[in-house]
């Protein structure tokens, strides 16, 4: 099984995080990884693509936190793992709590304290983004504690420039700065810019931000709505503040 381990997190003491990859071709359906609560695997499919997940990872299932992301701005607090309804951010201060974002094409935008001991994830996709999921979040870190000074991101692989075309009503949803609208047919957004400047207008430093450069549109290892449509899986960007500190 392959993931990715944030580079911008592995200085950290005290942090798990990871963000799994398609894995095509493994699990008991050989469909890969699929991780998302609302797609076309079984419930059967999920259980066991998260239990071999758990079993590779270490990470317990009991304690793992998902959502049912509508592609909004509501973030909710949690202390335990479950399945929360109806929001697209986590929150949590609670040690060994594993919060996770599903995505195919958006970002999972993962944010710790270590300092303070606050981790957060964000799902943000173009709706998301725009409604402030990463601003808010990042002030709802701050109310429970967090210091946009102590923190680390890592925004995951998601849709590039080159891949995400919109319509003009879509476009304008945007400021300008991160529309390209002369180089297509049509207007194409660039989403990883517009996150990393709402973290950045958050003064969160700019050396402490890591952005995949990665296309989920454009590289197999990932799984892509817009490419895959209805049969698109789902990876999760996971983060977690470790009970024990590692030395």
């Amino acid at each position: 099984m392959k993931v990715i381990q944030p580079d911008i997190f592995k200085q950290l003491n005290g942090v798990t995080s990871l963000f799994t990859l398609a894995n095509r071709g493994i699990g008991i359906d050989g469909k890969g990884l699929d991780l998302g609560l609302n797609t076309t695997n079984s419930s059967e499919v999920l259980h066991s693509n998260l239990k071999s997940l758990s079993d590779q990872t270490g990470i317990n299932l009991s304690k793992l936190a998902l959502v049912n992301q509508v592609h909004g701005s509501k973030i909710n607090y949690v202390k335990q793992g479950g399945i929360y309804d109806n929001a697209d951010g986590l929150i949590t201060k609670t040690p060994d709590v594993a919060i996770a974002i599903q995505v195919a094409d958006c970002a999972a935008v993962l944010i710790v304290d270590p300092v303070n001991q606050v981790a957060g994830a964000f799902h943000a996709g173009w709706r998301g983004a725009v409604a402030g999921i990463v601003p808010k979040g990042v002030k709802e870190m701050v109310a429970s504690g967090a210091n946009p000074k102590e923190m680390y991101v890592y925004v995951s692989a998601c849709i590039s420039l080159e891949n995400f075309e919109v319509g003009e009503e879509v476009a304008r949803e945007f400021p300008d700065q991160f529309c390209d609208y002369t180089s297509y047919n049509k207007p194409h957004v660039d989403l990883k810019a517009f996150i990393r400047h709402q973290l950045l207008t958050a003064e969160i430093p700019a050396n402490q931000i890591e952005v995949s450069q990665e296309c989920t549109v454009q590289n197999q290892d990932f799984y892509s709505y817009r490419r895959e449509r209805g049969n698109a899986g789902r990876m999760l960007g996971i983060v977690m503040l470790n009970k024990t500190r590692k030395t």
